[in-house]
């Protein structure tokens, strides 16, 4: 049986991004020189949701793309031999762009070692900064994101399921545990 705890309400998970768009704005980055880049399916959510607030409180608008790194994985074959892919939308140049890369969960970091071989694709961006709500700390290659709403020791057996309205019709962060 799976039993089911919600770690993060819709307040919490708006605190988060909240603090990511703050963290943007306090970066001392030029904004004028900023992309962001969400992966499909909730990083992209995220990306926009921070930038409608930096567009609200500095009234700059920062172009927005969004990836699917399925096909970039190193691990297809052992997760789906029949991935879904989405589109990925970059309508910018990315060369000596600034960008933020954004993602719901960070576990292994093999998710944003994909992303950032297909970001590499588009252009040579002069700095990457990544921004997930949730860190598992359960790396294993060597990539620490910059910005993290929440640092949890879950461990590997264990699901995080991350909700989003735009997707799922609720903001929440769970876990999902097998109970015997």
């Amino acid at each position: 049986m799976t039993k089911t705890f919600k770690l993060m309400g819709e307040n919490e998970v708006q605190n988060i991004i909240n603090a990511m768009a703050n963290e943007v704005l306090k970066s001392k980055a030029s904004l004028k020189d900023t992309a962001f880049i969400g992966i499909i399916k909730r990083g992209d959510v995220i990306a926009k949701r921070v930038a409608d607030i930096i567009e609200k409180t500095e009234r700059l608008k920062i172009p927005i793309g969004k990836i699917d790194i399925n096909l970039y994985r190193d691990d297809l074959s052992i997760i789906d031999y029949h991935p879904q892919v989405s589109s990925t939308e970059i309508q910018f140049d990315l060369n000596d762009k600034i960008v933020y890369l954004f993602d719901d969960v960070f576990f292994t970091g093999r998710t944003i070692r994909s992303a950032l071989n297909e970001i590499m694709d588009f252009g040579r961006p002069k700095k990457i900064y990544l921004y997930v709500l949730i860190d598992r700390k359960s790396r294993e290659l060597p990539i620490v994101p910059d910005f993290s709403g929440s640092d949890l020791n879950i461990p590997k057996n264990k699901i995080v399921t991350v909700c989003l309205k735009e997707v799922d019709g609720t903001d929440e962060i769970t876990l999902l545990k097998e109970e015997n």
